[in-house]
């Protein structure tokens, strides 16, 4: 029993460590979007990951990638209201428009997908997508351009990438989007063309790369 149990652990550990490898700078930039410190983000997915690693086993054929998000969106939207987020490529924006547009935009959730990890009616996050988006056409950063917060090429595609996403649909609605099903090459990827390495064939927790 020992033994088994030694070897479940293990093989856990393996397979978390590859998961972490391949999700965790996906991971990682979401959370880093929705509060807009580096900082914050990094103990937001700190605590994330301790609780994904804590369910490993019950998750069975569940994605633990959507499990993690589930939770740090749980995490984030159920902080204190005087926490308010400030600060990154999503500054001017409150922390429910953060979560509608890091879900809808850079994690290509759909809208009632969305609706349902917010406990929202659909066409209530619909309407706080357009106001977020038009909010990021209507008041452009005042810093230079192509100048990220932090200085770094991936923050400032971020940037770019949601105001382009603005611009081409003030409704939010991405079907309208040209290339929206495509990869971001700024950042997360859609569900649907999620890598190997991050996503886990149903019935196993096994990942590319996994020792």
């Amino acid at each position: 029993m020992g033994r088994r149990r030694a070897a479940a652990d293990s093989r856990r550990d393996a397979e978390f460590a590859a998961f972490t490898a391949g999700a965790g700078g996906r991971l990682l930039h979401a959370a880093t979007l929705l509060t807009g410190d580096p900082a914050a983000a990094e103990r937001l997915l700190t605590t994330v990951l301790a609780r994904v690693y804590a369910d490993w086993f019950r998750m069975r054929a569940e994605d633990p990638y959507e499990q993690a998000r589930t939770e740090m969106v749980r995490r984030f939207h159920h902080r204190p209201w005087w926490r308010r987020p400030r600060g990154g490529d999503l500054d001017r924006l409150s922390g429910q428009e953060r979560l509608v547009i890091t879900l809808r935009f850079f994690e290509g959730v759909a809208e009632e997908q969305t609706a349902a990890q917010l406990g929202l009616p659909a066409d209530r996050v619909r309407a706080i997508c357009a106001r977020a988006t038009a909010t990021l056409r209507s008041r452009p950063d005042p810093r230079p351009a192509g100048a990220a917060p932090d200085g770094s090429p991936a923050a400032a595609r971020s940037r770019s990438a949601a105001a382009s996403t603005a611009s081409r649909d003030p409704s939010g609605d991405p079907s309208g989007i040209p290339d929206a099903g495509k990869p971001d090459p700024s950042g997360p990827s859609p569900d649907a063309a999620r890598d190997p390495a991050v996503a886990a064939p149903a019935g196993a927790h096994h990942y590319e790369g996994t020792p």
